[in-house]
């Protein structure tokens, strides 16, 4: 369907597309970069390494430059995206990262590298915010349900397959093509924006919270590089302890700060709306235990089991599968199901098939048996998924939309940080020193059994949501029929409808 014609960036354009289209579009390109972009270059690191003649500890920081990077930018989205726009943050952050991603594979030495990852990591935490809040102001309630099972594209194909990608390119190319292969996707819906995408502003954005700008987007930096870094170096460490320290406290005077400021620029008050609040804490429980999955298993594959970093890829690969389709499934059923059913069904089934991974799975374990599993994972997440992220905007309205979608991804940055610390622990405590092989099976089954634990806090929050708080998604949509056209007028026979006057 066509819309509108008008003007857009100054240029009159005669025919435009849907802005519904223009905006799922635009997102899910963009979503699959960020997302895809901090797993892809996993396996290229060795390679990486040897070309800058660096040691691999050192090049760890071109993965955590990025994510350093992104956790600074994330809180203030919302804030930026008000102020400014939303369709001028979006494109400004796409050309960032795209941008970036080229000069990443032109880069000459390792510090060049991590200075770019950094604008990188900047460009994708504005995408990810932003690009929701366009998505969910664009949409009306009663269609972000399959509006979001389509993002599904982007957030359940990245993490799958990044690491094969990335194996592929480094192996037949070189690594930098980890960076470059961003670079038409990021050109392309650039330009789609660039022609079709409407601005959003809100008036009542206010001034820039300096105080909630440096306190949320530092301590959440130092937070998130004590979880990444806790499994190597030791959760005694006196740099973990202290960053991790110093990241809490700012975290908590920002919560003070930001409660008191009329208008902050992380709206915490919204947690005070029960359906957004009851659902970000099933996503965080969801998102902290599958990220730590994500992670686990295909360390479990090569480390265990002596599998390739390809042949691993492409055994988590079903995964993504299930994802997607379980996504389409739900979105289409959830008007009539609810978001409370589908959590609970979600997390549950998670819980089955991490518990059944923990208590079975071994050296001898079929591949397929184990990609089976993998697909009723990815299948059951998406349940969870879909009803969580449809249900935390129901009752949000658009001026606050902004700041919503910059906490909700707060918490999810958060969360994936802290499930991947904690199951990557959970395998180092266990396993005996210097364990290979078998004697590593009964620490990952540790892990995969805590990452059901953590899943199963999510189910008495499930069971909290009133499916009547979000109302406003559930509704069906009516379809509009033509109206029937009137009956032709047919003369009276004699004698019929007249009366006789004589």
């Amino acid at each position: 369907m066509l819309g509108r014609p008008g003007v857009v960036g100054g240029y009159v354009i005669r025919w435009r597309p849907r802005q519904e289209r223009v905006v799922l579009a635009c997102y899910t390109v963009a979503l699959y970069m960020t997302v895809v972009d901090s797993t892809i270059i996993f396996t290229a690191l060795p390679s990486l390494a040897r070309d800058f003649h660096a040691s691999l500890d050192a090049a760890q920081w071109v993965t955590l430059s990025y994510l350093l990077s992104l956790a600074v930018a994330v809180p203030s989205s919302g804030w930026i995206g008000d102020r400014f726009g939303t369709r001028r943050t979006f494109l400004l952050a796409l050309a960032l990262f795209t941008g970036a991603s080229a000069l990443c594979g032109l880069s000459g030495s390792l510090p060049q590298l991590v200075i770019f990852r950094v604008i990188q990591g900047i460009g994708g935490g504005l995408i990810i915010p932003v690009g929701q809040a366009m998505l969910f102001r664009t949409y009306p309630p009663e269609r972000r349900a399959r509006a979001t099972g389509l993002v599904m594209l982007g957030t359940a194909l990245g993490p799958a397959t990044g690491p094969v990608l990335g194996g592929v390119l480094t192996t037949y190319l070189s690594w930098r093509w980890c960076f470059f292969v961003n670079v038409p996707f990021g050109t392309i819906a650039l330009i789609i924006g660039l022609l079709f995408l409407a601005e959003h502003r809100e008036p009542a954005a206010g001034r820039l919270d300096m105080a909630g700008f440096l306190l949320a987007g530092g301590g959440l930096a130092l937070v998130l590089y004590a979880l990444s870094q806790a499994p190597q170096r030791g959760w005694g460490s006196p740099v973990i302890v202290g960053t991790g320290t110093v990241g809490l406290a700012a975290l908590a005077v920002m919560v003070v700060v930001e409660l008191r400021l009329k208008e902050p620029m992380l709206n915490l008050r919204l947690l005070r709306n029960r359906i957004f609040r009851t659902t970000s804490l099933i996503a965080l429980c969801h998102n902290a235990a599958y990220s730590g999955y994500l992670f686990i298993m295909p360390e479990f594959l090569q480390q265990a089991r002596g599998a390739s970093a390809l042949s691993s890829g492409l055994t988590t690969f079903p995964g993504a599968i299930g994802l997607l389709i379980s996504a389409q499934l739900a979105a289409r059923i959830y008007p009539r199901v609810g978001p409370r059913r589908m959590a609970v069904c979600g997390l549950c089934g998670v819980i089955a098939v991490w518990t059944v991974i923990g208590l079975t799975i071994g050296l001898d374990t079929s591949i397929w048996v184990i990609r089976v599993l993998t697909f009723s994972s990815g299948f059951a997440s998406g349940w969870c998924v879909i009803a969580a992220q449809t249900a935390s905007f129901a009752t949000i309205s658009s001026a606050d939309t902004g700041r919503a979608a910059a906490l909700f991804q707060t918490q999810t940055q958060v969360a994936g940080g802290f499930g991947v610390a904690l199951l990557v622990t959970v395998v180092s405590a266990v396993s005996p020193a210097g364990a290979t092989g078998a004697a590593l099976v009964p620490a990952f089954h540790a892990a995969f059994l805590t990452a059901a634990v953590i899943a199963a806090i999510g189910v008495p929050f499930a069971l909290s949501i009133r499916d009547a708080d979000a109302a406003a998604t559930m509704r069906r949509r009516e379809r509009i029929r033509a109206p029937a056209p009137p009956a032709a007028a047919v003369p009276p026979r004699i004698g019929e409808g007249t009366a006789d006057t004589g």
